[in-house]
């Protein structure tokens, strides 16, 4: 089983809970429309990774987001994540019908940071992500412009499924996603206000 590192321990999540289409601006840059439900699919604890991969199978796309672990039911600590993505299948599985997993829950297509505690008042919609390729900002955005805040989504969450503690929930991702290039440079931000919390870099490979 995969671990993620929360205040220098290692944690194993059961499973990472994703939510789409959770920004408006990114639904309209991929043409989608607007849900009328929230959008939540999973990944498996085996698509953790440390590496962040420009192809498998096909060249991949990068999503940054904001990302909280749980315990106890409720969010206990905030990370960035890059739930990277095949576009082209799951465009072709979208077009069937057809569920989205193959394009979203294969090995490598969950990056994170570490994670660090927060407390309850600080997650609140100053709490925001920022990414940069090769020190180009490409994505920002955060609780303030999601359509469902990290307090509605668990609370819908739990209406199905119970949260494990050390479970991931990847908010979704603000307008600004593209293709990963190989060698590129990846740095990812979390920000409380304009306060760095936690950030981490990568090299596409």
């Amino acid at each position: 089983m995969k671990s993620i590192i929360v205040d220098n321990h290692l944690i194993t999540p059961s499973k990472i809970v994703c939510i789409g289409r959770n920004y408006v601006d990114h639904i309209t840059e991929l043409g989608n429309e607007i849900p009328d439900e929230m959008v939540v699919f999973n990944k498996p604890n085996s698509a953790i990774s440390s590496k962040l991969l420009s192809h498998h199978q096909e060249q991949l796309h990068y999503e940054s987001e904001l990302c909280f672990v749980i315990k106890n039911g409720q969010i206990c600590a905030v990370g960035f994540g890059l739930d990277i993505t095949k576009r082209f299948l799951q465009s072709k599985l979208k077009t069937k019908g057809l569920p989205w997993e193959r394009a979203k829950a294969f090995n490598g297509s969950a990056v994170f940071s570490n994670f660090l505690s927060i407390k309850q008042d600080q997650i609140n919609e100053t709490l925001s992500l920022e990414l940069s390729i090769n020190d180009e900002i490409v994505q920002r955005g955060g609780i303030e412009l999601m359509i469902y805040k990290p307090a509605d989504i668990i609370v819908e969450l739990k209406i199905y499924t119970d949260l494990e503690d050390g479970d991931i929930i990847m908010t979704g991702t603000p307008k600004g996603v593209g293709l990963i290039v190989e060698g590129a440079y990846f740095k990812g931000r979390v920000l409380s206000g304009a306060n760095e919390i936690v950030s981490a870099s990568w090299i596409a490979s």
